[in-house]
C-alpha cells in the first residue's frame, strides 16, 4: 500500500509564492508518475502538472511559466513550486500517485488561497 500526504498550502497575496509537497510512503516501487490536481469551489477538479518516473513533466496552460513540478527521489517527495500566484489559483490542491497495475492513490488535499 502507498500513503500520500500533502503539505505546504496556505494564504498568500497575489504575486506571492508557495511550495507544496507530496510525500509518499509504503510500496513506492510501483509508482510511475505523480500529479497535482486542484479543485476550486463549484468547479471540476483539474490537472495542474505531472511528473513521470523518468522525469518528464507536463503543465496545464494556465500555470505554464509560473509553476514547476519536481521530485526528490531520496525523500520520495514531489514538489509543486508556485510563483506569481493569482487569485484564480485559489483551490484545494491534491496529489495523485499513479501506480503500475494498481489503483491510483489520492492525498487528502491542501488549501491554497490567494488574496487580491
Amino acid at each position: 500500500q502507498v500513503q500520500v500526504v500533502e503539505s505546504g498550502g496556505g494564504l498568500v497575496q497575489a504575486g506571492g509564492s508557495l511550495r507544496l509537497s507530496c510525500a509518499a510512503s509504503g510500496s513506492i516501487f510501483s509508482i510511475i508518475n505523480t500529479a497535482w490536481y486542484r479543485q476550486a469551489p463549484g468547479k471540476q477538479r483539474e490537472l495542474v502538472a505531472f511528473i513521470t518516473i523518468g522525469g518528464t513533466t507536463n503543465y496545464a496552460d494556465s500555470v505554464k511559466g509560473r509553476f514547476t513540478i519536481s521530485r526528490d527521489g531520496a525523500k520520495n517527495t514531489v514538489y509543486l513550486q508556485m510563483n506569481s500566484l493569482k487569485p484564480e489559483d485559489t483551490a484545494v490542491y491534491y496529489c495523485k500517485v499513479v501506480r503500475s497495475g494498481r489503483s491510483d492513490i489520492w492525498g487528502q488535499g491542501t488549501q491554497v488561497t490567494v488574496s487580491s
